[in-house]
């Protein structure tokens, strides 16, 4: 186990303020959740931001391929109705980069005030020049190790596989 519900709450509370801080002169942010896991962290970011924060939310969901995801990124906001915004691109787990490279590809199609990427566990092991902003936990492992994340309610954890 690398986390249990209690500290995954309060590394999701501390992302929350990180990010507030990073757009305290926003009245709006995007927060795009690549789906599955990605997508249910951006909600409960968005759920503790709109707990501390005085500007509007926008959540979205990002879909892709996360083995081929040259094949097609798609988003559930209109990439017009993110224009000018400050984003945050969300996933549960940086492994190589390639999920967030690709989704941050498809956001640079429109011009952006300000983009920044946000997961819960960053593994190190990149392949792309992409980073986590904002991050919960900095975790070495191996490249046969997996990371896995289970966001049951009342029960998250974090664990190798």
């Amino acid at each position: 186990m690398i986390l249990n519900h209690d500290e995954i709450l309060h590394k999701i509370r501390r992302m929350a303020y990180q990010i507030y801080e990073a757009n305290v002169d926003e009245s709006e942010i995007v927060i795009a959740g690549i789906a599955d896991n990605g997508y249910h962290l951006a909600e409960l970011l968005k759920t503790e931001l709109e707990r501390i924060a005085p500007f509007n939310v926008q959540l979205c969901r990002v879909q892709m391929n996360k083995k081929n995801p040259i094949d097609q990124v798609i988003c559930d906001c209109p990439l017009e109705s993110v224009k000018d915004q400050s984003i945050v691109l969300v996933d549960d787990v940086l492994h190589s980069g390639t999920a967030l490279i690709y989704g941050v590809a498809h956001f640079l199609q429109v011009p952006l005030k300000q983009f920044k990427t946000a997961v819960l566990v960053d593994r190190n092991h990149k392949k792309y020049p992409v980073k986590a902003d904002f991050k919960g936990i900095s975790l070495s492992t191996s490249m046969n190790e997996n990371v896995v994340v289970d966001f049951t309610p009342g029960a998250y954890s974090a664990r190798l596989a």
